[in-house]
């Protein structure tokens, strides 16, 4: 059963990546997936370009569980030696835009979902696949889950070589300004606001904040972009800089936006605070039974739409980060295989 499944999804993927479906122009390929699944048999309800199906005799007396990943792709860069669109098949490898991230993990975790919904189970499982993920929107996961029953534990499909990331960093972007008074720098006068944007770059550079986390480490500052001046001979007035912020579960990105502004003289400003980190306690059954299947759990570092979820959630998918929005991204058919057999077994009979 399980080489008929990856055969179906090999396809259903191959059709996905021939359709351009970058963030915020998802539609088409929004609609080919409806169409797939109720083609399967299944009801597909939609918002906007987020497609979603219940299993079958949904019971709100039972717990539920979100199998979700994301149908948005960045868009080609220029080292591409295939045509990002063509779904090339070659020895075992499937090339194309999206097919590793995160293509991959949607008709992996669609074909487990339909496995899975074959038996009757002591939860209800939700398949969504969601718009937006690539930039954070607000027209992707976030609305959809208001959409959604109560949900209790989620899967979220990114490419991890299907082990579990169990917590994940946060991201929160500030805006900083630095303000003193202009005046003619062969003069003593004025007051350079450079200067005073540098000590509170200092600060951002050495400050550790107290706690730390065991899976994912201290909170992580850096200054990456900064700008001021208007011309050589005039002091500045004006000095902004960019802070992008890594968080870890111990804060939340308003604790630490708080703790910042305590610190610094600057005017700082957050872009969003909603992105928040998450953790799932290595005790949770779903964690349990990956443990069981000889997969490794770790904290990972980059963002995903586990972010906006408030609820346990872990991200596991086949294929490898490192591949991610890179030229002639590709994913083994072996590990879509080797993926709808293990989110079978890590769900099949489970008890939440």
């Amino acid at each position: 059963m399980i080489f008929e499944l990856t055969q179906d999804a090999v396809q259903l993927l191959c059709d996905m990546i021939s359709i351009e479906s970058f963030s915020r122009e998802e539609q088409n390929v929004a609609d080919f997936l409806e169409r797939y699944i109720e083609s399967k048999g299944y009801v597909a309800s939609r918002s906007g370009n987020n497609i979603w199906l219940l299993s079958p005799g949904f019971d709100t007396a039972k717990p539920t569980i979100l199998l979700n990943s994301h149908i948005d792709t960045v868009k080609p860069v220029s080292a591409w030696t295939r045509n990002p669109f063509g779904a090339e098949l070659e020895n075992g490898k499937l090339f194309g835009l999206g097919s590793n991230d995160a293509g991959a993990s949607v008709v992996s975790l669609l074909h487990a979902f339909f496995s899975l919904t074959q038996h009757e189970q002591s939860y209800n499982l939700i398949f969504a696949a969601s718009a937006e993920e690539e930039v954070s929107g607000k027209n992707g996961i976030e609305s959809l889950i208001r959409e959604l029953p109560k949900i209790d534990f989620a899967i979220v499909g990114e490419p991890t070589g299907m082990h579990l990331a169990v917590a994940e960093k946060g991201l929160m972007v500030l805006d900083c300004v630095a303000y003193g008074k202009a005046g003619h720098a062969a003069r003593n006068e004025g007051e350079n606001a450079i200067y005073k944007a540098l000590k509170d770059v200092a600060w951002f550079e050495n400050y550790e904040l107290a706690k730390k986390s065991e899976l994912l480490g201290p909170v992580k500052m850096t200054v990456t972009q900064i700008n001021a001046g208007t011309q050589h001979n005039v002091i500045p007035d004006k000095c902004s800089f960019v802070v992008d912020v890594r968080s870890n579960e111990l804060y939340s990105n308003e604790e630490l936006l708080s703790e910042i502004r305590k610190n610094v003289s600057c005017e700082v400003q957050a872009r969003s605070t909603r992105l928040n980190s998450s953790a799932t306690p290595l005790q949770h059954p779903v964690v349990r039974r990956a443990l069981e299947l000889q997969r490794n759990t770790y904290g990972s570092p980059t963002l995903s739409d586990q972010a906006l979820m408030p609820f346990a959630s872990v991200k596991m998918g086949p294929g490898e980060s490192a591949r991610s929005h890179t030229a002639d991204e590709f994913i083994l058919v072996s590990e879509i295989e080797e993926a709808i057999e293990l989110y079978t077994n890590l769900l099949n009979g489970l008890k939440i």
